[in-house]
This record gives C-alpha cells, sequence and structure tokens, in this order.
C-alpha cells in the first residue's frame, strides 16, 4: 500500500516562502506523475502542478497561477517530491495536497480522480 505524507506548511508573511515535502513510502515507483492540489475553505480542490518522471523523461506543469513562483522538484533516492512556493500571497492560503500516480503522463493531469494516492494535506497560510 502506497502512503504519501506531506509536510512543510505553515504560517508565512505575504511575499514569504515555504517549501512542500511529499514522501512516498511502500512502493518506489518505476515512473510516475505526482500532483499538488489545494483546496481553500469553500472551494474546490484544485490544481496547482504536477511531475511526471520516466527513466530520463521529467515533465513539469503548474496551474497559471502560481507559474512562476512554484516549483516542483523531485529526490527519486528519497521517494520525495516538493513544492517550492516563493512570493506567496494571500489567496495561497489552502491545505495544501500531493497525490500520486503509477504512470508517466506527457501531459498535465489536472483532475483529482487521476490520481490513486492521496496525501493527508499539509495547512498553509499567507497572512497579508
Amino acid at each position: 500500500q502506497v502512503q504519501l505524507v506531506e509536510s512543510g506548511g505553515g504560517l508565512v508573511q505575504a511575499g514569504g516562502s515555504l517549501r512542500l515535502s511529499c514522501a512516498a513510502s511502500g512502493r518506489t515507483f518505476s515512473s510516475y506523475t505526482m500532483g499538488w492540489f489545494r483546496q481553500a475553505p469553500g472551494k474546490e480542490r484544485e490544481f496547482v502542478g504536477d511531475i511526471s518522471w520516466s527513466g530520463g523523461n521529467t515533465l513539469y506543469f503548474y496551474a497559471d497561477s502560481v507559474r512562476g513562483r512554484f516549483t516542483i522538484s523531485r529526490d527519486n533516492a528519497k521517494n520525495a517530491v516538493y513544492l517550492q512556493m516563493n512570493s506567496l500571497k494571500p489567496e495561497d492560503t489552502a491545505v495544501y495536497y500531493c497525490a500520486g500516480k503509477e504512470v508517466f503522463q506527457p501531459w498535465r493531469l489536472m483532475s483529482t480522480t487521476g490520481y490513486d494516492y492521496w496525501g493527508q494535506g499539509t495547512q498553509v497560510t499567507v497572512s497579508s
């Protein structure tokens, strides 16, 4: 059974930075797509970005709202994916989730139903 655990959330002032981590356990993926989503109170869960990896191929996709501010990276040796968030805005406040699927997908995997595994979420609060 695959488990995803997010960490790194917290309270930060507008303009600040946070780095979220998503650690996978239970199995090592030979190829994968790992997505980041967020959900603000009263809103639907929305796509933030994803990374799709298979051997020498790595693709990154981002939502327009975060492109240029957020960066996804990976460390396969640690079975981890990261979300570096810079220039944070109050509207970035949400619970952030990572999600996984054991497939290399050469386009954005934006739908929540496209993923097989989910973490429990970590709260990010950006104060103005």
